[in-house]
């Protein structure tokens, strides 16, 4: 239930991820393959709200503030998925960033792909 302006903002930014996933998703194929199943689909737990396209996992983000693994993680933090029930150890990206290259239709990026790409950005 929502019921408090954060809620709101919580959900609104959590529909633009998704929005913004079928987006990559349709940039990357071309719209040459379109199936309502694979649309992100929101599936609402106590700690996490799971996304998933289609059967598959895409990624975990956190509903509230918390402790994870022993990493601290603030609501909206977007977690990549370690298994269907599980999310991975670090933070990946926020829902409340407007910058989008932090993810991928098939999942926020791993840490490596991450850190690679901002010290080529750096050197520049």
């Amino acid at each position: 239930m929502i019921n408090t302006t954060t809620d709101i903002l919580y959900k609104e930014h959590l529909d633009r991820l998704c929005e913004n996933i079928e987006k990559d998703y349709s940039e990357w194929s071309k719209n040459l393959y379109t199936n309502q199943e694979r649309k992100p689909e929101i599936r609402r737990g106590r700690k996490f709200d799971r996304i998933f396209r289609g059967t598959s996992i895409w990624g975990f983000v956190a509903k509230k503030d918390g402790r994870h693994k022993g990493i601290d993680f603030k609501r909206g933090d977007v977690f990549k998925a370690q298994g269907l029930r599980q999310p991975a150890k670090h933070v990946r990206g926020s829902i409340f960033d407007n910058n989008t290259d932090w993810f991928s239709w098939t999942g926020p990026e791993y840490m490596l792909t991450r850190k690679a790409r901002l010290s080529n950005e750096d050197s520049k």
